[in-house]
């Protein structure tokens, strides 16, 4: 049985291939920059977003989180890591300990077991089921009837795989 090796680090990026619409709205708008003298100012356009495709990440390892953007960089180390935010759009910030939110880009909801297990155990993975401490059985006979259906939690079911 072999064992999983976990990865030194973990980078979260745009694919580079996303470079490649930028190039295509570059060649499509050729005709549009030259109508005019000044227009050709539209390329702006691509070379703002291929950098930006090329530069904005998230590196996470077993020491720190890096958020790099495009005019900046942020290193927060893992222990000044107090919790993680979760948007409503699914986008992933960081809460140090002071209480300031460290946006994580390209890092989504998907992306916080990875987070976990890079963490080496600092953080909780919330896709896990807690585990629950064993319970003492009642000393003394309980009154109360059961509550109804409608109100007792429900236990996922297993779904039977056809084969």
């Amino acid at each position: 049985m072999t064992v999983p090796q976990l990865p030194s680090r973990l980078v979260f990026r745009i694919p580079s291939t996303a470079v490649l619409g930028a190039l295509l709205f570059a060649i499509t708008a050729t005709p549009f920059a030259w109508a005019a003298p000044g227009l050709y100012a539209v390329y702006v356009i691509p070379l703002f977003t291929i950098a930006w495709i090329l530069r904005v990440r998230t590196i996470a390892d077993g020491d720190r989180l890096v958020a790099r953007t495009l005019f900046g960089r942020h290193v927060l180390p893992w222990s000044d890591v107090r919790a993680l935010k979760v948007s409503a759009r699914s986008w992933v910030r960081a809460v140090d300990e002071a209480g300031k939110e460290l946006p994580l880009p390209n890092v989504r909801t998907r992306h916080l077991p990875a987070l976990s297990l890079i963490s080496g155990g600092r953080l909780d993975d919330p896709t896990e089921a807690p585990t629950e401490a064993p319970t003492e059985a009642p000393t003394e006979a309980s009154t109360e009837a059961p509550a109804p259906a409608e109100e007792q939690p429900a236990e996922p079911r297993e779904e039977a795989k056809a084969e």
